[in-house]
């Protein structure tokens, strides 16, 4: 290896490492201190504050007593270990988020093997899984959107990844998001081999997290319907693992299916906010929005439904399906940030295909993300070294400046690929496919 491509790999593994010890320095003496501030500011109630105690809780009443996990006793369990106490409808200060069990049952087969331990080292247990989650997801993406990087390069990518918002809600919060990730950017990783069968079965197990994967795995079967003849066995094996979860499902639990339909629906009521697009806009024109990004998407499904697993087609089909999915998903939680991934890598991609000069609008746009995130790991670092050398209490603005800073990321990225995507034709060419992306209207035609 030149001398110029180690001093390389030796700066970025360096900037990724700095950035990630100040994120988590500053997360753990400044932020979390101030959100715990605010939560007795307001009197809110405090339990173990874990997003995997419902489930976990749900898993061990069913597994060991035969308890429904739905019903409104085990809700009220759950809200004991989650807040400290129930929930008193009659508190206006009281939290709306009933935190019952809104999931499918097979989630607690994942959980199975710890249903007999103290929650406490199961908190632990799963904190390293879903660290280790956010950590194997980064080589499996740059893998399926076509990044052959050097082992530092792609250790560095881990690191900014662990040093961001998404890891570290999972890490105190452990909502099983990075997991079933994990299970999508594997299940991604093996289609691209052309290794559809196991591929299948993975993208059933995501979806432990339909919420966050579902659009992704609709995506990849969509994908397979169109030419099924040739991608059969991701569909017979995404449809046999589907019907073997719910037939073990409904032997623990009888008519399991139509409980976990009533709790979805009442979970609009405590569990949702409005979307990205529902906050940057009118209630109504974000609605609509949201609905003609989705119908956007799906006619990108269909006009590249032919895409080989690896071609650029396909990458940006991935790509665009990751970002509409945060940008209509009705929860706006750091966790579901680590769908960032996949258009990022898109977007980092093409720099390499700009020409100078003819492209700065497009770059500019393109960098913005990448901006943002920049800006707030430097003002974590700052933050950080402030608290260290410094003996002044920050504002509770300042001490939460960073995840102010964070929640632009997905209005910039939507707006960079909507950018690299329809601008004209002439700065969309895409070296080594010969293709280019469509402007609205060869879209439409």
């Amino acid at each position: 290896m030149k001398w110029h491509l180690r001093a390389l790999d030796l700066w970025l593994l360096s900037v990724a490492l700095v950035f990630c010890l100040a994120f988590w320095y500053w997360a753990k003496r400044v932020y979390i201190p101030a959100i715990a501030a605010e939560v007795r500011a307001r009197n809110l109630p405090v339990g173990n504050n874990s997003d995997l105690y419902a489930r976990w809780l749900g898993a061990r009443e069913l597994l060991l007593h035969g308890r429904d996990p739905y019903s409104s006793e085990i809700t009220r369990e759950i809200q004991v270990g989650f807040y400290g106490r129930p929930l008193d409808p009659k508190k206006k200060s009281d939290p709306l988020a009933k935190e019952s069990f809104v999931y499918p049952v097979w989630v607690v087969f994942l959980l199975a093997p710890t249903v007999t331990l103290p929650f406490g080292v199961v908190i632990d247990i799963f904190r390293w899984i879903l660290m280790c989650s956010v950590a194997l997801s980064i080589p499996l993406w740059m893998y399926t959107m076509g990044f052959r990087l050097r082992p530092p390069v792609v250790v560095s990518g881990i690191l900014f990844a662990l040093g961001s918002f998404p890891s570290l809600v999972e890490y105190y919060q452990q909502n099983l998001t990075a997991l079933s990730v994990l299970l999508v950017a594997a299940a991604a990783a093996c289609i691209t081999r052309n290794r559809l069968a196991l591929g299948g079965g993975l993208l059933a197990f995501a979806t432990i997290k339909p919420d966050t994967c579902g659009l992704l795995v609709i995506c990849f079967l969509a994908w397979a319907s169109f030419r099924w003849k040739s991608r059969l066995r991701l569909l017979w094996s995404f449809t046999g693992t589907i019907a073997i979860l719910f037939a073990i499902s409904e032997i623990i639990l009888p008519n399991w299916i139509l409980r976990f339909i009533g709790a979805i629906r009442e979970y609009p009521t405590y569990g949702t906010s409005p979307n990205v697009l529902q906050l940057l806009f009118p209630s109504f024109l974000g609605t609509l929005f949201s609905w003609l990004l989705l119908a956007f998407l799906f006619g990108l499904w269909f006009r590249w439904r032919t895409a080989d697993a690896t071609t650029l087609r396909f990458r940006w089909i991935l790509a665009w399906t990751c970002i509409v999915t945060l940008a209509i998903i009705p929860k706006r939680a750091a966790y579901n940030q680590l769908l960032l991934i996949p258009p990022f890598l898109m977007l980092l991609n093409q720099f390499r295909d700009f020409q100078r000069g003819d492209d700065v609008i497009q770059r500019a746009f393109v960098s913005t993300p990448f901006a943002c995130l920049l800006l707030q790991w430097l003002t974590a670092s700052f933050l950080s070294l402030s608290v260290m050398f410094s003996k002044r209490t920050l504002s509770p603005f300042l001490a939460v400046l960073p995840d102010h800073i964070f929640l632009a990321i997905v209005p910039l990225t939507l707006l960079a690929m909507a950018t690299t995507t329809f601008l004209p034709a002439t700065a969309q060419a895409m070296r080594g496919s010969q293709f280019r992306l469509f402007s609205p209207r060869s879209f439409l035609a």
